[in-house]
């Protein structure tokens, strides 16, 4: 039986490789389909058989918790870019004088540059063993569950012949009618749209289950090797693309070797920037590579790119079209965005007929008036940007800032210290509140399975759910009756509901969706408090017309969380009303897991240490206080023998004096300033 399910297995896998890789398919859908169902039955009845390399293990594991990091063991570089014809000679020239050689004796590579995202699959003899995304260059997620249901990636190398290791690096892309697909349903589901196949990939690829990355059609190409344990050595990159090809990846048909010189260069841009349109997956540049590996380790790297490959980005696509009138969009906190509703134009590869104008001295800057002719642009060929005025309008109707939020007639002001206006009805005006709770079921948080912007449209939109407390007293009876619902659906939803109410303060603190508060940010402030409590303690302690001093205490200690995120964080929680939502989801049961003590969590460095201030600091005194207190410090306003160190600023008078006296130990500012920088404290 073992003979004939490996005989079904490598039939199926070469199956795969002619139809996704080779574009040459060999059998027909209902032979394929009839054997797949035949090694199905055969692993139903005897699941030992079951091996890595089966076609069925592409879409058969489970949703995961969380991404676990994985090290790259040869780091991933971004490339250098260059945005023209002379940028992207010089670089080469400089190569070649540092080769000692001309221009025209190398050989360049040239390969489409995929808009995509840049993965590592690492191979261990000839079975896939992980797959990871770029990250930092050093440090990458583990997607593994998403890459291995992509067909053009070989689970099992073709060879009899693997070598031990074997990393490949290249980009998992969305082909344009995949894009369009996807979309196309989206749209029909009331899901937000992608805004490119980019984006949609970013996304994808990122999700906790794979069915949902097996139902998109993504597709993966190599463009090198970042990890090889073989006797087999290469000479050039050419021939590690060949390699590639034999082991069963998918091969782009447009890239190619030639001698560098400048009209080379200029004819290979011009070549693949006609082709572009018509090519079936989007490419925004072309990387240009020494063939000759020998050549490129002589050169090296720099920290952040190779010296011996640098990408010629296209430049972002322009055309004119009329300004017909600007809209005013509340989102989630409240901030309104000026929109361009434009003539419907052709760029990019889109119609476009709206525009991001992002804000009002973005509209100053540009004196846009309705009515102009303008030029927009796809911005990376991603979001249509207006980029100037190409000719004024002839009524000259100016954009204004509308006085009330246009979703609920609250009065609109400027928020302090920003470019944004802001609706200052809070989670009373509806744009905002149905934006938090879609925020807040949202999968980057509180992940509430079943429940989709177009269900919670709905039930806003009935006045069923309007904050997210109400969530929480949902019956399956507030469901079942609704368009498109039935009973054993209401029943999912409010059981994934049920299955949040046990999260993580820090999950909790990002979904509420506090202006400027993302992922990382949440992280931070729940790491530094570690509960609600802890943190509510603070917040009220702090008085109804608190300081930037104040918030310097309440952000000490918390690493990348600046004075304006604290500032949104503070007033949030003062706010009556955000208070009464969190206790009413509180009060239906909800458990916030307080944040796990870290190693950064240790005794403070200055902890029992008793410090005191005088003479003019640069600084603030509160603040210098508060940067000391960060540290554990107590800081007293008399100097005695208990005292630990005097901070002697400009004009010290008595309490200098007296620390020289008791032989206190005594530094300047300056000093001073590098304890704080040494313990990466920062006001």
């Amino acid at each position: 039986m073992s003979t004939t399910y490996s005989d079904l297995v490598a039939k199926i896998n070469q199956w795969n490789t002619a139809y996704h890789v080779l574009d040459n398919p060999t059998v027909s859908d209902a032979e394929y389909d009839q054997a797949f169902r035949q090694l199905l039955a055969l692993e139903a009845e005897n699941p030992a058989l079951i091996t890595p390399e089966s076609p069925s293990q592409r879409v058969g594991a489970n949703p995961i918790d969380e991404f676990r990091k994985i090290t790259h063991r040869v780091k991933m570089l971004s490339l250098d870019n260059a945005f023209s014809l002379t940028e992207t000679v010089a670089f080469f020239e400089r190569a070649a004088k540092e080769l000692a050689v001309n221009l025209n004796e190398l050989t360049l590579y040239s390969e489409p540059k995929l808009d995509g995202l840049a993965i590592a699959i690492h191979y261990h003899k000839g079975i896939l063993v992980y797959a990871a995304t770029r990250g930092d260059g050093q440090v990458g997620e583990d997607v593994t569950h998403n890459i291995k249901t992509i067909q053009s990636v070989p689970i099992k190398l073709v060879t009899t012949n693997p070598p031990d290791i074997l990393n490949v690096r290249g980009e998992v892309f969305m082909p344009k009618l995949a894009f369009e697909k996807l979309n196309r349903l989206s749209a029909q589901n009331g899901s937000k749209l992608f805004v490119n196949p980019r984006n949609a990939v970013a996304g994808t690829v990122r999700q906790m289950n794979p069915k949902i990355a097996a139902e998109r059609d993504l597709q993966f190409i190599p463009y090198g090797i970042g990890d090889y344990s073989n006797e087999q050595r290469f000479s050039k990159h050419s021939d590690i693309m060949v390699y590639l090809q034999t082991l069963g990846f998918k091969q782009n048909p447009h890239c190619t070797a030639f001698a560098a010189s400048l009209n080379a260069l200029e004819k290979n841009y011009a070549t693949m920037a006609q082709q572009r349109a018509n090519l079936p997956m989007e490419i925004d540049g072309i990387v240009y590579k020494l063939d000759l590996l020998e050549q490129q380790a002589n050169l090296g790297f720099t920290a952040h790119h190779p010296k011996w490959a640098i990408a010629r980005k296209f430049p972002a696509e322009q055309v004119t079209t009329q300004l017909l009138e600007v809209d005013f969009q509340v989102g989630r906190t409240g901030v309104l965005t000026p929109v361009a509703r434009l003539e419907p134009v052709f760029v990019g590869g889109v119609t476009v007929s709206n525009a991001t104008l992002h804000n009002m001295d973005e509209v100053e800057r540009l004196g846009l008036h309705i009515g102009d002719t303008v030029v927009i642009e796809r911005a990376g060929d991603v979001i249509p940007k207006v980029v100037k005025v190409a000719q004024p309008g002839t009524m000259q109707t100016p954009i204004i800032m509308p006085k009330h939020c246009p979703v609920c007639a609250a009065e609109v002001e400027r928020i302090a210290g920003q470019v944004a206006y802001a609706c200052t009805n809070g989670l009373l005006c509806a744009a905002q509140s149905a934006e938090r709770i879609r925020h807040y079921a949202s999968r980057r948080f509180m992940n509430i399975q079943n429940l989709g912007p177009k269900l919670i449209e709905l039930l806003y939109g009935l006045g069923i759910v309007k904050t997210i407390a109400d969530l929480y007293t949902l019956k399956v009876s507030d469901i079942a009756n609704l368009e498109g619902c039935g009973e054993k659906s209401a029943q999912n939803v409010i059981d994934s509901i049920a299955a949040t109410k046990v999260t993580k303060f820090a999950t909790f603190l990002g979904a509420l969706g506090i202006h400027g508060v993302g992922e990382e940010g949440a992280k931070n402030i729940a790491q530094a408090y570690k509960s609600l409590d802890a943190l509510l303690v603070v917040v009220d302690a702090m008085p109804a017309d608190f300081s930037d001093a104040n918030l310097i205490t309440f952000k000490v200690n918390i690493p990348n969380v600046g004075l304006v995120m604290s500032k949104n964080v503070v007033n949030f929680f003062k706010e009556p009303h955000n208070r009464s939502i969190i206790n009413a989801i509180l009060g239906a049961g909800v458990i916030l897991e307080a944040a796990e003590a870290t190693a950064a969590d240790q005794t403070p460095v200055l902890f029992g240490q008793t410090w005191v201030l005088t003479g003019t600091l640069t600084m603030p005194r509160p603040e210098a206080k508060a940067l000391l207190e960060g540290l554990g410090a107590k800081v007293a306003g008399s100097v005695s023998k208990k005292t630990t160190c005097v901070v002697a600023g400009e004009n010290a008078g008595s309490k200098l004096a007296e620390a020289e006296a008791l032989g206190v130990t005594v530094m300047d500012e300056a000093a001073f300033l590098n304890v704080i920088n040494r313990n990466n404290i920062k006001p």
